[in-house]
């Protein structure tokens, strides 16, 4: 299976691109290098906060730290944050083919997070007010999003191809685990959000990022 040969040159081509595509970004800000030093401190964050949380597998803030960079800076930093995440932690937790589907699935998540971050800054009362909310559900989402990819992986690991019937059966084996990463994700939200959005918020304005 070629992501279990080559899951390395994988996991680094996605990082370029990811890189690629920020540094595009930068060259169109004066201000990219305070940018860029601000998603290196969130994806810093981020691999820190799985290691204080290494104990608790399932319930942990990465996710919801990828989000949160999403929402703030950008989908280049959330695609770039949730893909450093988790290539470097992984250095600790191991390497291996999935690697490449936990880089792309934290980093679709941070992606689609500034996403629906975009959306939410220019919406009205009362959708506005539903800001903290609406994020919250999409770390609930997201979490399931997660586990529905990596299972991906375990199908292609087991059967060398997706089958539908493994597939489900992975998915359900998953459930407990998928619901415990769900609501940390939501958790995790609730709590970094206000006191990451003061910080950020203020950041962004004074340097113009």
């Amino acid at each position: 299976m070629i992501f279990e040969k080559y899951y390395i040159l994988i996991s680094i081509v996605i990082i370029t691109g990811s890189l690629a595509a920020v540094f595009l970004r930068l060259d169109r800000r004066r201000t990219g290098v305070r940018r860029l030093i601000l998603i290196s401190v969130m994806t810093a964050l981020s691999i820190v906060s799985r290691f204080i949380f290494a104990a608790l597998p399932a319930f942990k803030p990465m996710a919801a730290i990828v989000i949160l960079t999403g929402v703030y800076l950008g989908p280049e930093a959330g695609f770039l944050c949730g893909c450093l995440s988790a290539f470097i932690s992984n250095f600790y937790f191991g390497q291996g083919p999935w690697t490449p589907f936990q880089m792309t699935a934290l980093g679709l998540i941070g992606l689609i997070a500034a996403l629906i971050g975009k959306l939410l800054s220019g919406a009205k009362p009362p959708v506005s007010r539903l800001r903290l909310p609406i994020l919250c559900i999409y770390g609930l989402v997201s979490g399931v999003f997660y586990s529905f990819f990596l299972d991906t992986w375990t199908m292609l690991w087991t059967y060398g191809t997706i089958n539908g019937e493994g597939y489900l059966a992975a998915l359900a084996a998953a459930v407990p685990y998928t619901v415990l990463y769900s609501v940390s994700n939501a958790v995790f939200i609730l709590l970094l959000d206000p006191p990451f959005g003061k910080r950020l918020g203020r950041i962004i304005s004074k340097y113009r990022i």
